[in-house]
């Protein structure tokens, strides 16, 4: 019986927990397609299910990561629409296809969703079998590390500001983190809807980056209080919108940042999710507080659309083979990472 690696989360803790394990080679079932990876895009949801969460279980054993692109080696019965050959990116949110929330175009709320790598096995394999309907065609002149890159981040930063924000030509975002993967995303996005970009990032060199994606003006949180920062280039107005996905270092902040009828989104929270939030505030300033997971495999395959038509693309800072993916996690939790990291199969 044929044989693969494939990177295996068995408990939580520190980076010994990822381990490289031998599993058989997986024969696709009905719908399905099998791909054999070329890469693997890794995000901070990684981090979390090898470290665990308080009060969050994960399925344990678990094969790791929700991002990856490869070519199509095998199909299984009923499959149409695809060739092997192909060469494809995975979308990383399964659904049902049956209930409401998928067939009217909101995937993401389907009651038996599921995130590759956090709720089910991911990416991290040299095969990986998946629903025809979780491929899309990859971008034409990405390499293959930074087609693994784009789907997870993307997909939730278009979510969170063209469906839960709604923004809009003219207003102006703070997007904190600006080179992290979902921030760096967030500045493309919010660029290319004509929104003014604010965003954060740590150091100079992380700020000339973010600059050259685009954000109109780039904060050095390590050297600057964003607050005073972001009152003095609105004119003490503030913004309209807050892209948050730090948490508790920052959420005080953002709060503090916004006008009136200003809204704040949030995918995440690095930094912590235990935050104190006045209500006063929310009142009487007309707040809105956004709560935002994923998005739909519709959008996302629009945002693949601007990818190939060089809309967007995905900040990577660099490539490790497979059997370094501990590294890979350091990297990614001490920040020292300038954009995306990828594995190579």
């Amino acid at each position: 019986m044929a044989t693969m690696r494939c990177v295996v989360v068995r408990e939580h803790g520190g980076f010994d927990k990822l381990r490289l394990e031998e599993r058989p080679v997986p024969t696709p079932g009905h719908g399905q397609v099998r791909l054999r990876m070329h890469a693997i895009g890794l995000n901070h949801l990684d981090t979390w299910v090898r470290r665990g969460v308080p009060g969050h279980t994960f399925p344990l054993p678990l094969i790791a990561s929700s991002d990856g692109c490869g070519v199509v080696d095998a199909l299984g019965p009923g499959v149409v629409g695809i060739r092997e050959g192909d060469d494809v990116v995975v979308l990383p949110g399964l659904s049902c296809g049956a209930c409401e929330a998928c067939q009217t175009g909101m995937d993401q709320l389907c009651r038996n969703y599921h995130i590759l790598g956090e709720s089910c096995d991911g990416t991290s394999a040299e095969f990986v079998c998946l629903p025809v309907a979780n491929v899309a065609p990859k971008p034409k002149g990405l390499a293959v590390a930074e087609a693994a890159s784009i789907c997870l981040v993307f997909q939730t930063a278009w979510h969170m500001l063209v469906r839960r924000a709604e923004l809009r030509a003219g207003e102006t975002v703070l997007v904190h983190a600006g080179l992290s993967g979902v921030g760096s995303a967030a500045v493309q996005i919010a660029n290319a809807l004509g929104a003014q970009v604010i965003a954060t990032a740590g150091g100079a060199e992380k700020c000339a980056k973010v600059s050259a994606l685009g954000a109109h003006h780039v904060i050095d949180y390590k050297a600057k209080d964003f607050v005073s920062e972001v009152r003095a280039l609105t004119g003490k107005a503030g913004v309209q919108v807050v892209f948050e996905h730090v948490g508790a270092a920052t959420f005080d902040g953002s709060l503090k940042v916004l006008q009136r009828g200003g809204r704040v989104v949030t995918c995440g929270a690095t930094t912590g999710g235990a935050v104190q939030l006045s209500l006063h505030a929310v009142f009487f300033k007309s707040l809105s507080i956004l709560g935002s997971t994923m998005g739909s495999k519709g959008d996302l395959r629009q945002v693949l659309r601007m990818v190939d038509q060089g809309r967007f693309r995905p900040v990577l800072d660099r490539t490790l083979p497979m059997a370094q993916v501990g590294e890979a996690h350091r990297l990614l939790e001490a920040r020292e990472a300038m954009g995306k990291v990828a594995l190579l199969v």
